[in-house]
């Protein structure tokens, strides 16, 4: 019986755990980084400058993210373009434009090639002046 018991959780163990191969993901950067005006109340214009990196499902993706990389590139750029200084200035802002900018680059490529392709978007490098 004492057997038994100690089988059975290297069983559970063995079964229920991924292996890295499994669980294989990429990552894929701009270059170069995305630099955007944004909406201010100066006379002067504002711009943010962001480093981004996309969060990929496989790596086998990382072909497929290139050859849209215009078109999502342009979808960050017109989200970042249309926020206001305060927005883009702030902690809570900045978060809230990451996730607008993650479901738009998600719903795109959805619709471009008939997959989830995208884990997450991050913004690993972000300047505004």
């Amino acid at each position: 019986m004492k057997q038994l018991i100690l089988i059975t959780p290297l069983l559970f163990l063995l079964t229920s755990t991924k292996t890295l191969a499994e669980d294989t993901f990429a990552y894929f950067g701009f270059e170069p980084d995305i630099i955007t005006n944004y909406i201010t109340s100066k006379k002067k214009p504002g711009y943010v400058r962001i480093t981004v990196e996309l969060m990929l499902q496989d790596a086998a993706y990382i072909e497929v993210v290139e050859h849209h990389s215009p078109l999502l590139r342009d979808a960050i750029v017109d989200i970042l373009g249309k926020e206001p200084e305060e927005k883009v200035k702030s902690l809570k802002g900045r978060e809230e434009v990451r996730a607008m900018c993650a479901q738009k680059v998600k719903e795109l490529l959805k619709k471009e090639t008939g997959n989830e392709i995208i884990r997450d978007v991050l913004f690993t490098n972000y300047l505004y002046h």
